[in-house]
């Protein structure tokens, strides 16, 4: 137990995380009670510089939240007016028919936004309502009472040094206690992970599934943009061996969102995530696009894609866990902040109804049944198969038969499959370097494709080099006892930010270095690590990226 006197402040409802789903929690308890006392903590600068999205925005959890938003200036300004779907090949591409593909995958009423911008919007229609938000406030711990419940969290703690001692400028930041804690923090928080494996929340589900997502902003030649046009594609680069593929999304003023999102199941440890991202760039078709244009922000992030397989218990003893913390990004559509907002809004409704009872600290069930059976239960069940069919069968076998499912599924309200696994998790998925080849991958040329550090200059990230790292190894010995040599030193390549190497110097065993100044937050490490010894937590808070318009 913790010997540090803290100062405490109560509040009702304590909200850790101020991206969809915790504003959309924050705003709608205001809206069932004005008096109750609501605070949402973030760990980044401001809100919305953690905040990495596609994003084409289904904007259903946001009519139900805010039915005026347009009236109230939400910043959703690109209606999508096109929608294509590309096969790419190394020099050529085939589109397949809208047609064909299943009703949910129409973008129709969607809009292409930065998140991170949507964000900023709700956090002020949260604070017009009394919500107190605090930006540059990470969450450390967790803090629990006596009966084993989750009692609140500590948040604003400063001034370590890089050993973990407490500097002349330490602030041991404060205890922040509520009848309900909501854990908003997206995907693999490292206080969601906690609660997760002390109430044993996954027990009875699948393991959960993750890809990588990597994005550019591009400014573009006006000529070759088509404002409102929304591509995704699969295939080349990485071919139909590992799953994942790219969206490119063109919003207004002339620029592009581009990005790349793999699975991080795939079996070979010298697959490149990042370097499968700059060559997808030098494809034709893409490259036509880009060419004399310029790329103005890079970031990365994981994202969830287990499905409702994967969903853990989401409540417990004194909270909830909501959004991607809890993994609710529908995969096909590629989308998962509208599940989010409905999250939130299911969550709010829950905790108000127990304190209007008199009730604190006991676990939420009204809420895990309402996200079941509600509408994120509803939008996940139909595509429940997409993922594990993507896993056993290749992205193109996933596709036929997955897209079969989801046809079939629309029509008859029935899967041929019932409900399929997943079977190992994303780390146990990677297979020794032995039974593969090394991927030659090209040279970037400084105008389509970015090395690592440079494209990180452009996320704006920063971390104070005085505190301790907030990367640590479980074993110390073990990256270059096991990973360098039977995985080839994957930790290398996982990272999009360049966060890990392994330093070779003559005459010495080699070093593993952490770069922690670099990282973009992603929490890939923390996933795909072969034998888990990385574990993220939260830096400093304020610290980490600062993205504009993710």
């Amino acid at each position: 137990m913790s010997q540090i006197e803290r100062e405490k402040m109560e509040y009702d409802v304590v909200i850790v995380g101020a991206g969809p789903a915790g504003l959309s929690a924050a705003i709608r308890l205001k809206q069932l009670d004005t008096n109750l006392d609501v605070v949402v903590l973030e760990k980044g600068s401001e809100v919305g510089a953690h905040i990495l999205s596609g994003a084409v925005l289904d904007p259903s959890g946001l009519d139900a939240l805010l039915p005026d938003w347009k009236k109230k200036g939400a910043p959703l300004n690109v209606p999508v007016k096109e929608d294509n779907f590309y096969v790419l090949g190394a020099a050529g591409q085939i589109r397949l028919p809208n047609s064909i593909m299943p009703p949910l995958m129409n973008n129709h009423g969607n809009y292409i936004v930065s998140m991170g911008n949507v964000c900023r919007w709700m956090a002020e229609q949260a604070e017009e309502l009394g919500v107190e938000i605090f930006p540059g406030m990470a969450c450390s711990q967790v803090v629990y009472g006596d009966n084993g419940d989750v009692k609140g969290v500590v948040a604003g703690e400063f001034g370590k040094t890089a050993d973990g001692t407490e500097g002349p400028g330490y602030e041991p930041g404060m205890e922040l206690h509520g009848k309900y804690v909501f854990f908003s923090e997206g995907v693999r928080g490292s206080l969601s992970k906690e609660i997760i494996a002390r109430y044993g929340l996954a027990d009875n589900c699948q393991p959960p599934k993750f890809g990588i997502g990597m994005k550019e902003i591009w400014e573009v030649d006006p000529e070759k943009h088509n404002e409102g046009e929304v591509t995704h594609t699969m295939g080349w680069p990485l071919g139909f061996g590992n799953g994942g593929g790219s969206f490119v999304y063109h919003l207004d003023n002339n620029q592009v969102y581009v990005g790349y999102i793999i699975d991080l199941n795939y079996k070979n440890p010298y697959l490149f995530p990042y370097m499968e991202f700059q060559r997808f760039k030098h494809h034709p078709k893409i490259a036509k696009l880009l060419e004399g244009g310029k790329r103005v922000a890079y970031g990365a992030r994981a994202v969830t894609k287990g499905g409702i397989q994967s969903i853990p218990q989401t409540a417990f003893p004194g909270g909830a866990l909501l959004g991607c913390s809890a993994g609710l990004v529908n995969l096909p559509r590629i989308k998962g902040n509208h599940n989010a907002m409905h999250s939130g809004m299911a969550a709010a409704e829950a905790a108000h109804a127990a304190i209007k009872a008199g009730r604190s600290g006991d676990t939420l069930h009204d809420y895990d049944e309402a996200l079941r059976k509600g509408p994120v239960g509803k939008d996940l069940w139909k595509v429940r198969n997409v993922a594990p069919l993507n896993s056993k069968l290749g992205p193109l076998g996933g596709l036929l038969i997955g897209g079969f499912d989801m046809w079939f599924q629309t029509i008859f309200r029935f899967s041929l499959f019932g409900t399929l696994k997943h079977g190992k998790t994303d780390a146990e998925a990677t297979e020794l370097a032995s039974k593969h080849k090394p991927i030659d991958y090209p040279k970037p040329d400084g105008k389509l494709s970015f090395d690592r550090l440079t494209n990180v200059s452009f996320s704006m990230t920063n971390h104070e080099e005085s505190q301790p790292a907030h990367l640590t190894l479980k074993d110390r010995g073990e990256p270059v006892m096991n990973n360098l040599p039977n995985y080839a030193g994957l930790a290398s390549r996982y990272c999009p930010a360049g966060v890990y190497e392994f330093v070779e110097e003559e005459d010495k065993f080699p070093r593993f270095v952490i770069n922690f100044q670099n990282c973009v937050h992603c929490k890939t490490c923390d996933i795909k690590d072969p034998a888990q010894n990385i574990v993220w937590t939260t830096p400093q808070g304020g610290d980490g990226p600062n993205y504009p318009n993710m």
